[in-house]
């Protein structure tokens, strides 16, 4: 994605932190804006139109929080919060209005890249859309509605499929239990996390070669789950049975 020049916009009140990441994105060939307060990030946000946000939830004017709500109510740019805040409680917030992923300071930058990347992919892809979904060995074919891990067909009962959609449509960004509930099963079930489990169980067993070894569906706990690429996938197990 950096071949593309995407802009980023920084959003953090200390200098030091906005140097080190200016200079260490346009090395990748990133375009920057940068803002030290949320307010000028808002403004931002609508005028520049960056691709991507990296955001500090300590600002001096507002917290972070209400720029990812503000920016949500109409824009779905991707914004990865970077942060000191390492609990679960921060966590779960940020992403339940609306971050796409949440970087805890210190940082590695290759692991910052990487999220970048993977961030911007996603959202690249929402814009133009999709008829397949293809996430390691599984694929989806939303025009048939059919599954097939490994070139397999795996029959899936209607909630598993919407489930499975909605993780590969959002494959790496962190998804808590109330976002996913409210997603695919409705608001009713908000917080039916045993119920989620259930599911989430029964989809693991259709489309992972070996659960005690590798999965797709990644257990975050205390927060939900996200979808990742195991290291391990179902087409190398099944060449080397």
């Amino acid at each position: 994605m950096s071949t593309l020049k995407s802009l980023i916009l920084i959003v953090d009140d200390e200098p030091q932190i906005r140097k080190m990441l200016r200079v260490t994105l346009e090395a990748m060939n990133y375009r920057t804006e940068e803002a030290e307060v949320g307010r000028e990030a808002v403004r931002l946000i609508a005028s520049v139109k960056p691709d991507l946000v990296l955001l500090d939830l300590n600002l001096p004017d507002m917290e972070g929080y209400d720029v990812i709500r503000q920016t949500r109510e109409w824009s779905k740019v991707p914004i990865i919060v970077i942060s000191v805040r390492s609990e679960n409680d921060d966590l779960i917030q940020a992403f339940y209005l609306g971050a796409d992923d949440y970087v805890t300071k210190p940082f590695s930058a290759d692991v910052l890249m990487a999220r970048m990347q993977s961030s911007l992919k996603r959202a690249f892809q929402e814009e133009v859309g999709d008829t397949q979904l293809v996430v390691g060995d599984v694929s989806v074919n939303l025009m048939k509605h059919s599954v097939s891990v490994a070139g397999r067909n795996v029959p899936l009962s209607p909630k598993e499929y919407n489930l499975l959609v909605y993780f590969m449509r959002h494959k790496g960004k962190m998804l808590t239990h109330r976002q996913i509930l409210n997603e695919v099963w409705g608001a009713a079930h908000t917080y039916d996390t045993q119920y989620l489990r259930v599911y989430i169980g029964q989809l693991r067993k259709k489309i992972d070669i070996d659960a005690r070894q590798s999965t797709y569906i990644v257990t975050e706990a205390g927060i939900g789950y996200r979808m990742e690429t195991p290291k391990v996938l179902v087409g190398d197990a099944l060449s080397t049975a």
